[in-house]
């Protein structure tokens, strides 16, 4: 039976409130951006067309008259273009600015002509104006899901509650911000101590003309110029080979010991890459909070319309989902936020540790899958809501809490409005999602009874088997990649403490791995025959006492305090959260109903076939030839 939504008292519900129903939700939903101009096919279009727009562009050779230095109107375009892409996602107004000064730069540097002359050039300007159209297109159609809002919720309008007009949006954001741009001064100041260290040691040094003798690679794929100059020979390394052909004239500077070319003079990529991601982080971090903060302001400013609607949390990633107020089982989600509490400033504290040690319990009961899937809760929302929007809603804090039945929190959102079509669930989707989490909570805390397992099991004469499936394969893999990765980092600093971990880590990998990748059960007449690491033991059944799945693992316990023990046989959370039924917990079930009926066990004797193998001898010798042939290859 479907539990109904959790109520909000009456009296948090500001009078006049309209109800948002399914009509006019499907009306706002219907005004969604097109596909075509959403981020997921903007982005990747334009980035294709930019990346390919400047490996086709002409780079200018490094030359005595023109050297290599730093070059900060190229890497202030590239943090622009990188920005830019950002922007098409999170800030479309920016995205737009951003993607004026771009094409302002491709005309201005006499890209215009090659156009009609470069397919790539006429393919970057498409792919702008596409993105352009759609920014543009976005914009609009949150304008009018604004006003399918403001018509939903009529003329009625309220303050926000007391809690969320002390609500904070970016702080974090321009802490960050603050941090990425204190790096970007700190890698211009390195740059530019690079360079000036150049320029004074280049003053005092004498200017030779060579001649390039070789270009060859070095043992890191790095090339290397030989020059001959006044009757010595020096060696420079280059990132640009094709400029220094063999037998062409270069100039170099030299100083004692110390020599440099003329045309690249230094090299300071490392500071300069620095610059160029800390600065796009940092502004990327300052304009989404700029942006919180404004949209924040304007939300607590005036009174705002308000709507009735239902709401529930997602289990993976917190995020709040709306729904119409008539949609009682949460059919269709409307749209869809990250939020926050908002608490008066009095009970701050106090309020923050106690949801502090709800959401650690939540999070560990996660983790185990035990977390029942959250109910929808009555909500009062404030604001119009449209895509980018700021909205904050009214709800039941703790619907399971019998002490505070009336409780009720505020949140804010923490992220902009996103309409539920941008890669929310179709229709009934939501309802099937929760029907599985359901039936995982069941599956989990009421296992089937032995009657319903034992209708599913045929009586056979041959013996059945339980064994390694693909997903507790491709945990094996995994785990021997790890194995592998491990082996090599330890050795490859020699010898030295890490080693410790070869003697603690190892075993237990091998172990794990050969479980994993082919682990077995066979039950024949007499009992089980069990396969895991490094032997196959037969327990018979008079033997075993209970079948259980716990840990990842199945466990057969043999009188009170032996056990025999198969772990790990998958990963049982990812697999229910992949809607799939856990095989191990499937086994283990079906081995206990074998155990308690004993007209349904097998007839005949396992032959030693299908008995299984242990791997884990052959693992361990693989493990020591690939320790070996790390070493020799070190």
């Amino acid at each position: 039976m479907k539990r109904p939504p959790v109520p909000l008292p009456a009296d948090h519900i500001p009078p006049g409130t309209a109800a948002w129903r399914t009509p006019d939700a499907r009306r706002w939903l219907d005004a969604a951006p097109a596909r075509w101009a959403r981020p997921v096919v903007a982005v990747p279009v334009l980035a294709a067309s930019l990346v390919w727009d400047i490996a086709a562009s002409p780079v200018d050779a490094c030359t005595t008259a023109a050297p290599c230095g730093t070059d900060w109107p190229g890497i202030g375009l590239m943090a622009l273009l990188l920005l830019t892409l950002y922007w098409v996602v999170r800030q479309p107004r920016l995205a737009l600015v951003a993607l004026g000064a771009v094409l302002a730069v491709f005309f201005t540097e006499g890209r215009s002509t090659a156009v009609f002359e470069e397919v790539s050039a006429l393919v970057f300007l498409l792919a702008a104006a596409f993105t352009a159209v759609g920014l543009v297109h976005r914009l609009a159609l949150a304008g009018r899901q604004r006003e399918l809002a403001l018509e939903a919720a009529g003329a009625v309008t309220h303050p926000l509650p007391a809690a969320a007009r002390t609500f904070r949006r970016g702080q974090f954001s321009f802490l960050l911000a603050a941090l990425m741009l204190a790096a970007t001064v700190f890698g211009v100041w390195q740059t530019q101590r690079v360079a000036d260290a150049y320029e004074e040691r280049a003053a005092r040094a004498t200017q030779v003309s060579g001649v390039v003798t070789a270009v060859q690679q070095d043992g890191d794929d790095i090339a290397v110029l030989t020059v001959e100059a006044d009757g010595r020979t020096h060696r420079f390394e280059t990132d640009f080979p094709e400029d220094f052909p063999e037998d062409s004239r270069v100039d170099v500077v030299v100083d004692g010991d110390w020599a440099a070319l003329v045309a690249e003079p230094f090299d300071a990529f490392g500071w300069e890459m620095l610059v160029m991601l800390a600065s796009v982080a940092g502004l990327a971090f300052f304009a989404n909070a700029v942006d919180g903060r404004t949209r924040a302001r304007r939300l607590r400013r005036e009174p705002l319309p308000v709507l009735r609607v239902l709401v529930r949390e997602d289990h993976d990633d917190s995020r709040t989902w709306v729904f119409a107020a008539d949609d009682r089982e949460g059919l269709r989600p409307i749209l869809h936020f990250h939020s926050m509490y908002a608490f008066e400033e009095e009970d701050e504290e106090e309020d923050i540790d106690d949801a502090s040690e709800v959401d650690l319990s939540r999070v560990a009961d996660i983790f185990r899958g035990e977390d029942p899937p959250p109910p929808l809760r009555e909500a009062v929302l404030y604001g119009a809501p449209c895509t980018g929007a700021e909205l904050a809603f009214v709800a039941r804090d703790d619907p399971d809490d019998p002490d505070a039945p009336d409780e009720v929190s505020v949140q804010c959102s923490t992220t902009a409005v996103k309409s539920a079509v941008e890669g929310g669930p179709k229709l009934g989707a939501w309802s099937r999602r929760l029907e599985s989490a359901r039936g995982t909570k069941s599956a989990k805390n009421a296992r089937r009874s032995v009657d319903e397992i034992a209708a599913g099991l045929t009586p056979t004469a041959a013996p059945r088997v339980w064994k390694a499936h693909g997903f507790s394969r491709a945990i094996g893999l995994g785990l021997l990649v790890v194995q592998g990765g491990g082996i090599w980092a330890a050795l490859d600093d020699g010898l030295s403490w890490t080693w410790l971990w070869l003697i603690v880590g190892v075993p237990w990998l091998v172990t794990a791995v050969s479980t994993a990748l082919t682990w077995r059960i066979t039950a024949d007449r007499d009992g089980l025959w069990v396969t895991g690491a490094w032997r196959v033991r037969q327990v018979r059944w008079d033997e075993i006492t209970a079948v259980r799945h716990s840990d990842n693992g199945i466990h057969l316990r043999l009188g009170k305090d032996s056990t025999v023990e198969v772990s790990p046989t998958g990963w049982v959370w990812l697999e229910r959260r992949l809607g799939r039924e856990p095989y191990a917990v499937r086994a283990a079930e079906e081995l206990g109903a074998l155990l308690l009926r004993p007209e349904l066990r097998p007839l005949e004797e396992a032959p030693t076939a299908r008995q299984g193998m242990p791997v884990g001898p052959p693992l361990v010798a693989l493990s020591v030839l690939w320790g070996a042939a790390v070493l020799l290859l070190l």
